[in-house]
């Protein structure tokens, strides 16, 4: 079975390493150690972890037919006089989207605001977190 050391279990969680080592010193995952000593997490385990974190995230409950959501933190944003395009940092992921210049006037992004990337089809949308 495919098993993971805590680093590499937080990068797939979108979360810093010591936040990991955090939920498994709380028992909110299993670890075990490997035959070098490290802590590592079960693959299965850590599936099943990733759901149950992602259920729970109710804190704000999106109105959204878009499903492949990415919270992060905006990096950039180039504003012309009509579009914009707006870079989001999400966990390891950059997300580039051009929009209209309104749309981000109206959300309020600027950098270091945390927003939302929803990825439907070819679309991206942000949503303002």
């Amino acid at each position: 079975m495919q098993s993971y050391t805590i680093g590499q279990a937080a990068r797939l969680l979108g979360v810093s390493p010591d936040t990991a080592r955090r939920w498994a010193d709380a028992g909110r995952v299993a670890t075990r150690r490997d035959e070098s000593g490290r802590r590592v997490i079960d693959g299965e385990a850590l599936a099943a972890f990733s759901v149950e974190i992602a259920q729970s995230d109710d804190d704000e409950v999106p109105y959204t037919s878009a499903r492949n959501s990415f919270p992060g933190i905006v990096t950039a944003i180039k504003l012309g006089d009509v579009a914009a395009q707006v870079t989001i940092q999400a966990g390891p992921h950059r997300l580039v989207s051009l929009l209209t210049r309104e749309a981000v006037e109206e959300l309020g992004l600027e950098v270091g605001v945390r927003a939302t990337a929803r990825v439907k089809s070819t679309s991206v949308h942000i949503d303002r977190t």
